[in-house]
């Protein structure tokens, strides 16, 4: 059998079930489980205080990122695909690296941050935010 690491985000609030202590669990689909405390709290964190490893895979699956310690308001950072099979270079884009416009480009996966102006840039973490333990999934 193979084995699987999950990463999801599932609401949750304390729960007593048959005089055990555990937690209602409900899925982002609405699915609801219970899960007794132990088993709950070694597999699950609170999304507000996280370590970058974690949030990477979040961030991967689709799921806005931020530290609560930024000073921007609004500030995020989401993933990027890239562009596997190319885009078209435009006149700005060839022009900066030489070639000609219309030149397939193929673009790699990377993180973009909208900033607290609301632009967006290609991210790249820094040592501080990636030892930081302040990370959040948001909504």
């Amino acid at each position: 059998m193979k084995s699987f690491i999950g990463v999801k985000k599932v609401q949750a609030e304390p729960e007593s079930k048959n005089g055990q202590e555990g937690f209602k669990v409900v899925y982002e689909d609405g699915y609801e489980s219970w899960c007794p405390k132990d088993v709950f709290l070694k597999h699950n964190r609170a999304a507000d205080g996280l370590p970058f490893s974690f949030v990477l895979e979040a961030v991967k699956q689709g799921k806005k990122i931020a530290r609560t310690g930024w000073n921007g308001k609004g500030m995020y950072v989401t993933y990027k695909p890239g562009y596997p099979d190319g885009v078209a270079a435009n006149a700005a884009t060839a022009s900066a690296h030489g070639i000609p416009e219309g030149t397939k480009i193929v673009y790699c996966p990377y993180l973009e941050m909208k900033t607290a102006d609301d632009k967006l840039v290609p991210w790249l973490v820094s040592q501080t935010d990636a030892l930081a333990d302040d990370w959040q999934i948001l909504d």
